[in-house]
């Protein structure tokens, strides 16, 4: 089963260490060459005009909403099936996180919900849709709702590197998009790191200040800002990866269909659904199972390690309670006891998803 020297030998080769050492041995760590390239070559991939590089995907997330002017009282919609950095931002900048139930199948934002919860709100005013475990919320659907009530739009493509719904790139279709490049993404930068992607130019001129102490680009400070900044080494990663990412996702794609069509038989489990309109990268892929407890501790009795994404939803982790209280979303606390993320990574082997799939098996015969 997968481990971390896997994940190393993916991740970080000998072209990504040459460009590792190349930074170590010039004079420009932070604010240099390797950013720029960095920032203009994600923009391209991803089909907008503006790419920030920034510190994580947590970072990523506060500055696109900072950025926004969103602030005290102001609610902001995010899923709660998604981790706790969605609406952590929310909630440091004094605004209001209003969560909002998620399609069954898909596990992504109910713009049904959303419309309902919007209509009912005092101070409606983003929406923060969670492209989770790698495809597409209901962009459309979403979008309408938000422009109907005039809100902002801030994609979380955390787990969605380079995922399309109706061929149209996760991040790309909002107000902005954030991206975590977090060691366990499908994009790394071997360490921490994350972007914003938007066709704003002055919302794009706002972030880059905020993330550099609140300095526009003549160094004068114009904001109350912090430092957010990526570095010249996590930039340099993510450039020699950004060549790979796509053949990566092909791989986590291959792998995907191959657990879909061994475990389709067994009526415990329930796979991955995939919206028509959608191109999915598989940052996770997460099966229903019954017995979910008693599956996951075989499995790993047998050396296969799972996880859980995500065991408590985030309206109901104390610290969110204590600060909104109480919130009843049905679908997404019945995920939480069925939910199982199997291996995944862009080279699980034929032989390595067939031993994952055969314990599956013998533990419901």
């Amino acid at each position: 089963m997968p481990d971390e020297v896997s994940f190393t030998d993916i991740y970080v080769d000998d072209e990504i260490v040459k460009s590792v050492e190349s930074v170590l041995r010039g004079t420009r760590y932070v604010k240099g060459p390797q950013l720029e390239q960095f920032e203009a070559e994600f923009a391209s991939e991803c089909g907008v005009e503006h790419a920030i590089g920034v510190s994580s995907g947590t970072a990523a997330i506060q500055l696109a909403l900072n950025g926004l002017g969103i602030g005290p009282d102001d609610d902001v919609f995010v899923p709660s099936h998604t981790f706790y950095a969605t609406a952590s931002p929310v909630l440091s900048m004094g605004a209001n996180p209003v969560f909002v139930d998620v399609d069954p199948e898909t596990y992504t934002l109910d713009p049904d919900d959303l419309a309902e919860k919007v209509a009912d709100a005092d101070q409606p005013t983003a929406i923060v849709p969670v492209h989770i475990y790698g495809q597409l919320a209901e962009m459309d659907a979403i979008l309408d709702v938000a422009a109907e009530h005039d809100l902002h739009v801030v994609e979380d493509a955390c787990q969605a590197h380079f995922a399309t719904r109706d061929g149209e790139y996760a991040g790309s279709i909002g107000d902005a998009g954030a991206f975590s490049f977090y060691p366990s993404k499908n994009m790394t930068v071997a360490g921490d790191g994350g972007m914003v992607v938007t066709d704003d130019d002055a919302l794009a001129a706002e972030i880059r200040a905020l993330r550099n102490h609140g300095r526009n680009e003549s160094g004068n400070h114009v904001r109350l800002g912090l430092n957010y900044r990526m570095d010249e080494v996590s930039a340099a990663v993510g450039r020699k990866q950004l060549t790979h990412i796509h053949d990566w996702n092909d791989g986590r794609r291959d792998a995907a269909r191959q657990y879909d069509d061994r475990l389709a038989a067994i009526p415990e489990i329930e796979t991955p659904t995939v919206a028509p309109a959608n191109e999915h990268v598989y940052h996770l892929y997460v099966i229903q199972a019954e017995n979910r407890s008693q599956l996951k501790h075989h499995l790993e009795s047998q050396g296969i390690q799972t996880g859980i994404h995500y065991e408590t939803p985030v309206h109901q982790e104390e610290p969110i309670v204590e600060r909104v209280g109480q919130t009843a979303l049905p679908i997404t606390e019945g995920l939480s006891p069925r939910i199982l993320s199997l291996p995944m990574h862009p080279r699980l082997s034929g032989d390595e998803i067939d031993a994952v799939c055969d314990a599956i098996e013998g533990f419901y015969a």
